[in-house]
This record gives C-alpha cells, sequence and structure tokens, in this order.
C-alpha cells in the first residue's frame, strides 16, 4: 500500500520547452470532441424522426460515448505503452472526425451508436492524457495553468454545443450540425500537428503500472471524493430543470437564462482554477468542489426568489467549472511519475459518476421530490471536498 508523500509533478523536458501553442491545440481538441459530445442533447428529436427510432433509442448515443469514454481512459496507456504521445493525441482526434462524419451519414441507429462509440474513445483517451502532455509542454510550477487552458476547452463546448446545435439544427439539419463538428476536429487535428513535439511515452506503463496506482489508500481514497463531487453535481443538475420549475414560476427562457448563466460562471471558474492550483492547490481542491455543494442547498434553499436562484446557480457553476483542473492537479500532485495512469482513472471515475448520479437522481426525483437531488448530491459534494483536502494534506 502506497503512502507516498505528494509532491509537485515532473518538470517538461528541455525538447518540448514551455509550449503554450500545444498546449492550446490541446484544448482546441478537447473542444471539438466535447462539442460533439454534447450535440445530441440538441438534436435528439430530429435524430430520432430521421432514423425512425424513439427518442429514448437516440438518447442512448449519448450513454454509448460515456461508456466507452469511460473504458478508454481507464486502460488507453495499457493498450499503447510504447507509442509516441503525440501521435496518440493525433490519432485520438482524428478517431473523432470519422465519428463525427459518420453519424452525419449514418443510415440507421446502428451505425450512429457504432460512430459514437469511436468518439468515446476519442473522448477517454484523449482527456485522460492530457495531464501528462502538458506536464511535457509546460514547467512544472505552471501544470495547473495548463490544464485550464485545456479545460477551457470543455468548459466552452459546455456553453456553445446545446444552444448552438439547436440553432443550426433549424437552418441545417442535424446531419449538417455533426459535419461541422468534423470541421472543428480536422482544425484541432492540423493545429495540433503543427504544434505538438514527440513526446516518450512514460517509463511506467501497462496494467502493472496502473495495478500499482490503485494501491495507493491515497489514490482511492481520492478517487472516491471525486466520484462524490462529480455524483453530487450530476445527481442535481441532470434535473435542475423540474427543480426549479417546482420551486418558482420562472417558465422556459428563465431555464435558458438559468443555465446560461451556470455556463458562463463555469468559464469563470475554469479560468481562475489554474492559478489556484499552481499557487494554493489546497484553496482550490476545498474550494470548488465546496462551491458546488454550496451553490446546491442554496438553490434548494432559495425557493421561490428568483434572485436567490440566480445567485446559487452562479456559484454551483463557479465551483464546478474550477473542478476539473483542480482534480487533475491534485492527481498530478499525487502520481508524479503515473500522470497517465491517474488521469485515466480520474476521467474514468468522472464518467462513471455521469452515469450514478444520473440514476441516484432519477430514483430520488421519482421516490421523494423535485429537489431532493439537490440536497443529497450537495452534501454528497461538501463530503468529498473534505475528503479530498483531507487527503492533500495528509500529503
Amino acid at each position: 500500500m502506497s503512502t507516498r508523500q505528494e509532491v509537485g509533478p515532473p518538470a517538461a523536458s528541455t525538447a518540448a520547452g514551455a509550449s503554450w501553442a500545444g498546449v492550446a491545440s490541446l484544448g482546441l481538441g478537447v473542444f471539438a470532441i466535447v462539442m460533439s459530445e454534447f450535440l445530441p442533447a440538441s438534436l435528439l428529436p430530429r435524430i430520432a424522426d430521421d432514423l425512425g427510432v424513439s427518442v429514448g433509442a437516440a438518447g442512448q448515443s449519448v450513454t454509448t460515448t460515456a461508456l466507452a469514454a469511460a473504458v478508454s481512459a481507464l486502460f488507453i496507456a495499457v493498450v499503447l505503452p510504447r507509442a509516441d504521445r503525440r501521435r496518440v493525441m493525433l490519432g485520438l482526434t482524428a478517431l473523432a472526425v470519422v465519428s463525427d462524419v459518420l453519424v452525419a451519414i449514418a443510415p440507421d441507429l446502428t451505425v450512429l451508436l457504432l460512430a459514437r462509440l469511436l468518439l468515446g474513445v476519442a473522448l477517454g483517451g484523449f482527456w485522460a492524457m492530457a495531464t501528462a502532455m502538458a506536464a511535457h509542454l509546460v514547467p512544472a510550477d505552471h501544470l495547473g495553468r495548463a490544464l485550464t487552458v485545456i479545460n477551457s476547452g470543455v468548459a466552452l463546448a459546455t456553453v456553445a454545443a446545446v444552444p448552438l446545435g439547436s440553432w443550426l439544427g433549424e437552418v441545417w439539419g442535424w446531419r449538417g450540425v455533426f459535419a461541422l463538428g468534423a470541421g472543428v476536429a480536422v482544425l484541432a487535428l492540423g493545429v495540433q500537428a503543427a504544434t505538438l513535439p514527440g513526446v516518450p511515452p512514460t517509463a511506467a506503463g501497462g496494467l502493472r503500472a496502473l495495478g500499482e496506482t490503485l494501491r495507493s489508500r491515497v489514490v482511492l481514497l481520492g478517487l472516491f471524493a471525486v466520484l462524490l463531487v462529480f455524483g453530487g453535481h450530476f445527481s442535481g443538475f441532470t434535473y435542475i430543470r423540474p427543480a426549479v420549475e417546482g420551486m418558482s414560476d420562472i417558465g422556459s427562457g428563465g431555464i435558458a437564462v438559468l443555465l446560461l448563466v451556470f455556463g458562463l460562471a463555469g468559464l469563470v471558474g475554469t479560468v481562475v482554477s489554474g492559478p489556484l492550483a499552481d499557487r494554493a492547490p489546497t484553496v482550490g481542491v476545498l474550494g470548488f468542489p465546496a462551491a458546488v455543494g454550496a451553490g446546491m442547498l442554496l438553490l434548494h434553499a432559495a425557493g421561490g426568489s428568483d434572485a436567490g436562484l440566480f445567485a446559487a446557480v452562479a456559484l454551483w457553476g463557479l465551483g464546478f467549472g474550477g473542478v476539473p483542473t483542480t482534480v487533475l492537479s491534485w492527481g498530478a500532485r499525487a502520481e508524479p511519475d503515473r500522470l497517465e495512469q491517474i488521469g485515466g482513472l480520474i476521467v474514468t471515475v468522472c464518467n462513471v459518476a455521469i452515469a450514478v448520479g444520473a440514476v441516484v437522481g432519477g430514483v430520488l426525483v421519482d421516490g421523494v421530490a423535485d429537489t431532493a437531488p439537490l440536497v443529497v448530491g450537495g452534501l454528497a459534494a461538501l463530503v468529498g471536498a473534505v475528503v479530498l483536502t483531507g487527503l492533500r494534506r495528509a500529503g
């Protein structure tokens, strides 16, 4: 059982130097892939009608992507232990291009689901390796800021994908929207090819390195804390609309504005999380997950107050925007010699948490109350923050 103290991640290699252009290309890649992940949310009725299936069946395109991402994140370094990491990242981005093209021309649901499976592989693998790649591109004391640049792609995709998909779906049709997604991924692929240096695989690779990482009590407890934070968030966020509608008279337009506030606050949280991760990591590890929990509980307590609802959602969004950079930076400090393994484990847990949170939230909504997921999810996030902060101190 590992009791290794936390130290900083390895310094960037001399060959790679401080390649912020390379970091930006990774952020563009994450934006392209995550945008494609979220596009079905605004296009499901159109997809279902065109393919002659139910909306629920078409919605399995989201489930397929999440499950493939979880598996890919966990095993990408095991399957490709000796491959140049530059080629791996380019290959994963190219896989996203292929996925979007196949979705755009899919004649039936089977082809669409297979294409979304490819996107899940690209999503999980790319995000899992991003931390290790960033550590080769920038100095160690700038890793948090590099992760902020990369995770900004997630925040921007979260804000833009659903409304963009909804609007363009009216103009071009759903197939045209996925063709656009393929074009964005092609752009990301070109920028990556021009900016990413060759990066050799880490010395620690394969199943043995993954197993050794999982033998660490600190890592296991940290992953449990991540599960609580992400699961708590998604238990509430998945059902935020019925909760808000049950508490207030806010209409569909108000819900849209509320979600926009959440997304914009999340973007702010993403931007400020990097410097905090580099300069005051304990503040970020406690602050951002705690803000998620506090925001959810405040939303429940706001009742019919519109001002209270918007303030709570802004706090919640700010907290969740900073969580990805915070937990990935924590992982890099906890396992500096196994960045690919710890990154893959965190991304896998995040994808599992999406499913767990949605299931738990659904049970609470059906069996208790519309607002119950806010309370349970908020408390879970607060517990996760305390656990993760305690591990940080224990090092």
